[in-house]
């Protein structure tokens, strides 16, 4: 697999150098030089397989040689330890639960894959680094479970400060050894530019050695795609088509979808499912980006209001607006119509949904009301409900069971450091820690 930049498609490095880089030097983001079919065989047969053989049959296909298989078999296997069930509910509707690890979060998938990637290249003679994440809620602390007690790495957080929940920062901030939490007085979009800011400072990456856990890393990236095309086979009626609607804020979650769509997966249509921050709704009405401030909403996670990844889905339809609304619908969802979807989905089904599997129910219904047909739409549910326990209602609160593993959480010390949003202080931080 070779790689290119977003900024720059002459350049061409392998996917363990894009790795552990991070980022490009010319400051954009790494992408696949080109993007591998999957057979129509492995389609038509992928019903009969595991989540880990689909995921090893995807990552073989796209790394296209870079890892020996028995070592590429063993870092999968060994990050996809947990189940991605389709949950049912009507006819016309799944839910794809994506909050069965160890952190109750999407971000799993990547960070436990690229955990062991990381740890295969140090095998190789690789030297120590930093892992310096930037998170909205739930990345965080899948990085620090992922890595923590890794020789050689040391894991840097930022998130910022008062907009996560607490839960979230229970998980972010009671981790110890090589793991450190930064709280910084600011949004998430401070803490992105602050992690790009650091990757730019050639003082800095040469002392620390700084790699990314973020989604612009394309070792995050890349697993996501494996439970789009395990949904699709656990779906059952494929021929009937299949909308998947989700939740976004980095864009992260739709750039893996987007690229197992571009390896063949049969996906009629994305709904990008926004929040309060629609600058990407915006972006895709006129066809003119103006990045925007984040505004806080019952969705933190999705509280984004530059989007880090959009570079890469506008160089995978090369800049190409009008492609990019044929692939992908947009709809925005008030922190009123997701309080709404909530009560809807448990009054109807007796399900729960989290605050941004709740924005990605209102954007399906959405689009299903504009498009009809009788296609299958998948929502992506991306964190456990426990996690928000506070959005609730007091019928919908009482009936989730706080798993044991949050519970213990809430009772450990938080372990921060409290920082501004400058780089100044950032890079001295780094430099003498």
């Amino acid at each position: 697999m070779r790689l290119c930049s977003t900024l720059n498609r002459g350049l061409s490095v392998s996917f363990a150098e894009a790795v552990r880089r991070g980022i490009p030097g010319d400051g954009g983001l790494f992408i696949p030089a080109s993007i591998p079919l999957c057979s129509a065989g492995f389609l038509r047969g992928v019903g009969g397989l595991s989540f880990p053989e689909i995921a090893f049959e995807v990552a073989r296909i796209l790394l296209d040689g870079e890892m020996p298989e028995t070592d590429l078999r063993n870092v999968v296997e060994g990050a996809i330890t947990f189940d991605a069930p389709l949950r049912r509910l009507d006819d016309t509707t799944a839910v794809l639960e994506l909050f069965h690890g160890p952190t109750l979060a999407f971000k799993d998938f990547g960070a436990r894959f690229m955990a062991r990637v990381m740890s295969y290249a140090r095998r190789d003679g690789d030297e120590g680094y930093t892992v310096l994440v930037a998170t909205s809620g739930d990345t965080g602390s899948a990085v620090a479970s992922a890595f923590q007690g890794i020789p050689g790495v040391s894991v840097v957080l930022l998130y910022p400060s008062g907009r996560v929940s607490q839960i979230q920062e229970s998980q972010l901030t009671t981790f110890t050894g090589n793991v450190t939490a930064l709280e910084i007085a600011g949004t998430f979009d401070d803490c992105q530019r602050l992690v790009k800011s650091a990757f730019a400072d050639r003082e800095l990456d040469a002392r620390r050695r700084l790699t990314s856990a973020n989604s612009i890393n394309i070792a995050r990236l890349l697993p996501q795609t494996f439970y789009y095309f395990n949904a699709f086979a656990r779906l059952g009626e494929r021929d009937r088509g299949v909308v998947f609607s989700v939740p976004s804020g980095n864009l992260g979650n739709l750039t893996a979808g987007l690229i197992a769509w571009k390896m063949g997966l049969p996906v009629v249509r994305f709904v990008a499912a926004l929040n309060a921050n629609d600058v990407v709704g915006r972006y895709f009405s006129s066809g003119v980006y103006t990045p925007g401030s984040a505004v806080t909403t019952l969705s933190n996670a999705m509280d984004v209001g530059d989007p880090g990844n959009l570079p890469r889905i506008r160089a995978l339809f090369d800049d190409d607006i009008e492609a990019m609304r044929r692939a992908v619908f947009t709809a925005s969802v008030s922190d009123d119509e997701t309080r709404g979807a909530i009560a809807e989905v448990f009054r109807k089904y007796g399900y729960v949904l989290d605050p941004h599997g709740a924005v990605g129910y209102r954007a399906l219904a959405r689009y299903r009301a504009l498009a009809g047909g009788s296609f299958a739409g998948i929502v992506l549910e991306t964190a456990h409900p426990a996690k928000f326990i506070d959005v609730y209602d007091t019928p919908v609160r009482e009936s989730i069971t706080v798993p044991e593993r949050l519970q213990v959480l809430l009772g450990g010390k938080k372990n921060s450091v409290q920082l501004p949003a400058g780089f100044r202080e950032l890079k001295a931080f780094l430099m003498e820690s």
